[in-house]
């Protein structure tokens, strides 16, 4: 099959690698539930290829996750369900619905007068939704309450952020993020219990615990929790393959060298970074 730009091509592909009598064996016994950590995978690499600044790979990801749609779309129109083109009608409507500054009679709005307006848009589709699911007779999504809304598959550093945002907005918050480092200090007290302890299931209660303050915190100082520890993840690879090419030089490797010398090199990559930055 021939190169396009059509989209459809993409779905003629996915319907003929779908096709049960020669298609692929593999996409063939798929489910919406065994894709559905791919798409997940995929919408990662997305956001690491703009991270990188890389826009080669960043249209490479983007096609990867456009496949994932087509993919979705494509074991629901086998199911008569819907299909990509209902996927899309869905989507536009969804953005002229949500922009009445735009696309209606609303005009001059400041940008907290649309957030206003695209939180009340939000609840008004909510409503239909939920009398759309009673008269086709689909279960009720979860409780309405003031956490609902938020994807359990999210991932749960992020999840925590929602969570707590959510819970913001009905007044459960901390007032100072001082206050929330002394929550940290905490929860740090209470792991190290504990650790003394040895029981693994109240260890992993409290490192959650930590882990949620920690991503309160990041909220309450304005900063991305999850950009936050891509950069220490980043920050971590590039000074340990420091470590593992100043040993290589040596003619040694880190499972042959000791933790002291290890560290050593840990300290010299941490000196060359903060040179660069000065």
């Amino acid at each position: 099959m021939r190169a396009s730009k059509d989209i459809a091509d993409l779905i003629a592909i996915m319907d003929r690698l779908r096709r049960p009598q020669d298609g692929c064996p593999w996409d063939l016994e798929q489910t919406f539930l065994s894709i559905a950590p791919y798409t997940i995978e995929e919408a990662y690499e997305v956001a690491d290829a703009v991270e990188r600044g890389d826009m080669v790979d960043l249209r490479e990801e983007l096609g990867d996750l456009l496949l994932q749609v087509v993919f979705h779309a494509q074991m629901a129109r086998e199911q008569s369900l819907f299909d990509f083109g209902d996927v899309v009608e869905a989507i536009c409507a969804k953005l002229v619905r949500r922009h009445p500054h735009i696309f209606g009679e609303a005009r001059d709005l400041t940008p907290d007068q649309v957030k206003d307006v695209w939180g009340e848009i939000k609840r008004q589709e909510k409503a239909a939704r939920a009398a759309a699911r009673a008269s086709a007779g689909v279960p009720a999504e979860p409780s309405d309450g003031a956490l609902s809304g938020v994807p359990a598959g999210m991932a749960a550093l992020t999840r925590a952020v929602k969570l707590q945002e959510k819970a913001a907005k009905v007044g459960f918050d901390w007032s100072d993020p001082r206050l929330v480092l002394a929550k940290i200090r905490e929860e740090c007290d209470e792991l190290e219990q504990e650790l003394d302890a040895g029981r693994p299931e109240a260890l992993a209660d409290e490192i959650g615990d930590l882990l949620f303050a920690v991503a309160n915190l990041a909220r309450h100082a304005e900063t991305d929790a999850e950009a936050a520890l891509r950069g220490t993840n980043a920050k971590f690879e590039r000074r340990f393959r420091h470590i593992e090419s100043r040993l290589s030089e040596q003619g040694t490797t880190p499972a042959g060298s000791t933790l002291a010398e290890m560290d050593a090199l840990w300290d010299e990559a941490k000196r060359i970074e903060r040179g660069h930055k000065g």
